[in-house]
């Protein structure tokens, strides 16, 4: 038997090599991939479900996602399978742009990108798993434990959503983190006892 491919390291290799081309090659593309509630039954741009998640809003954008990507999403295949954890990254996408839907359907105006539903979907669900993870992030030489960074994640997320820029959809992290917690609870409950011994 072969080896089977890695969702994840598709997943993380597209996402960045159409972002970038986005960013610094076509504009348009970014453009044409833009999440637009108010116009995606009225022009049918059933696709831009999935394109909005491969592209970002500036390079920053960008690296945020894709570190939080690659700390728990590789990991987190190896563990659940690629079958769920495919199902799960498009959950989380899915998931979050119909809240999004719900609330931005009669703004013409609004339109949003960003693959932070999935990735949100995936950080709690990896968080389930694997609470004793710890991530660095530069330039703070610190070890964040996994649970404290989702935390400081949606808090960081309810912030920026009060003070919203550059098209990107902060209120997906919300979304994406309710889908990870509960894909979890629904495929494997018996992962929430590490969290909860790993806590108390």
């Amino acid at each position: 038997m072969g080896s089977q491919v890695s969702a994840a390291l598709v997943i993380f290799v597209a996402t960045i090599v159409i972002s970038l081309i986005g960013l610094f090659g076509s504009p348009k593309l970014i453009d044409r991939s833009l999440f637009r509630p108010y116009w995606f039954l009225r022009r049918q741009q059933y696709d831009t479900i999935v394109m909005s998640g491969l592209v970002h809003a500036d390079l920053m954008h960008l690296i945020f996602n894709m570190m939080t990507f690659y700390f728990f999403a590789f990991p987190l295949e190896r563990t659940i399978g690629t079958v769920q954890f495919v199902a799960l990254y498009l959950a989380g996408l899915l998931i979050s742009h119909a809240g999004t839907y719900y609330k931005q359907r009669n703004n013409p105006e609004y339109a949003c990108l960003g693959a932070s539903g999935a990735i949100s979907a995936v950080l709690f669900a990896a968080i389930v798993y694997f609470p004793e993870q710890s991530l660095i992030i530069l330039p703070i030489p610190i070890p964040i434990p996994a649970p404290l960074f989702g935390v400081l994640y949606l808090a960081y997320t309810y912030y920026a959503s009060k003070h919203p820029h550059g098209r990107i959809n902060h209120d997906a992290h919300l979304g994406g983190a309710i889908t990870g917690l509960a894909f979890v609870a629904v495929t494997a409950p018996r992962a929430y006892g590490n969290l909860l011994q790993s806590i108390f």
